[in-house]
């Protein structure tokens, strides 16, 4: 297994849940260059985030557990600070675990993570650009795992066909990609015009458009996940959607995540937004506004994630 390996570059594919704050918790719009982020920085919100999320992705483990014999590598591809792969080692109990990722200061604490959960004996780390970096495990894969990471590759074909070269004859490639973007606020926030999230929304596709179409060497493609499992050389085997819902009110933990998603939005996308929505979004992040986030007992959190499972032929 694969331990610890550090490179300079800093790959593209973070699960959001591994997610950075929004794109990947909740949709797209990723109009940033990852190699310019702050991932020590960033850690403590992605992290937030997974643990958030946790209740969805024990029901996909939960599934794929029903789904495979009991694998003896696990690779999480673009695990970022590692909630999920530490939820891969809790499932598989008999499973090593590699969390593979393009920035070291994620994988640490991932590393961290498993040690604290009593997991470190049989977790190890990759880091380096994805799916690139996978060559330097030690023997391929029963189980790889790959969260909201494969729409920030130019290739997406070409990559889901990298990561099924590195499973086993008979393993189980599992991609967590589309679904439903995530709502926090009801269609009439009594403020503005209504209708808001489904307006950014439509702004955030065009954006994650626009990401995709500056990838170098971006290949455009039918986003039809089992057809390019299929077209990789692999045998689609299942497709299941999960759902996490936090009504209203929220916890502390699903405040804080609104806040950060829409802070976020409102930095990437902001100044696409009319007037109008855009004055909204900035009294929903006021803290001193009593229409705002930090004081709103409305407040949701729901979304859906579809994961694809595909089999490498014997």
């Amino acid at each position: 297994m694969a331990h610890d390996h550090h490179h300079d570059t800093h790959g593209p594919a973070h699960q959001q849940g591994h997610g950075h704050g929004q794109g990947h918790g909740h949709g797209h719009g990723h109009t940033h260059d990852h190699a310019d982020i702050d991932w020590a920085e960033m850690a403590p919100h992605l992290e937030a985030q997974a643990e958030l999320y946790t209740p969805l992705y024990r029901q996909a483990l939960t599934w794929l557990a029903g789904e495979v014999t009991e694998p003896g590598l696990v690779v999480d591809v673009g695990s970022g600070p590692g909630v999920v792969s530490c939820l891969f080692a809790d499932t598989f109990p008999g499973a090593r675990v590699v969390a593979a990722d393009g920035a070291a200061p994620l994988l640490e604490r991932a590393r961290a993570r498993a040690e604290r959960l009593g997991f470190g004996d049989r977790f190890g780390t990759l880091a380096g650009d994805l799916p690139g970096a996978l060559a330097e495990l030690d023997y391929p894969a029963d189980l790889m795992w790959a969260s909201q990471s494969l729409h920030h590759l130019p290739d997406q074909r070409a990559a889901l066909a990298a990561l099924g070269g590195h499973l086993a004859p008979g393993g189980t490639l599992a991609i967590l990609e589309g679904g439903l973007p995530a709502r926090f606020l009801p269609r009439d926030i009594g403020t503005g015009r209504p209708g808001l999230q489904a307006r950014i929304r439509a702004v955030e596709e065009d954006a994650f458009a626009e990401m995709r179409a500056d990838l170098p060497d971006s290949v455009a493609e039918a986003e039809d996940w089992p057809a390019m499992l299929t077209a990789a050389g692999l045998k689609h085997t299942g497709t299941r959607s999960f759902l996490l819902d936090l009504p209203a009110p929220l916890s502390d933990a699903g405040r804080d995540y609104v806040t950060t998603s829409l802070s976020r939005l409102r930095e990437r996308i902001g100044e696409r937004l009319d007037a109008e929505d855009r004055a909204t979004l900035d009294r929903l992040l006021d803290p001193a506004d009593e229409a705002g986030v930090h004081r709103r007992q409305d407040l949701f959190v729901l979304v859906a994630h579809t994961v694809y499972t595909a089999v490498r032929p014997v």
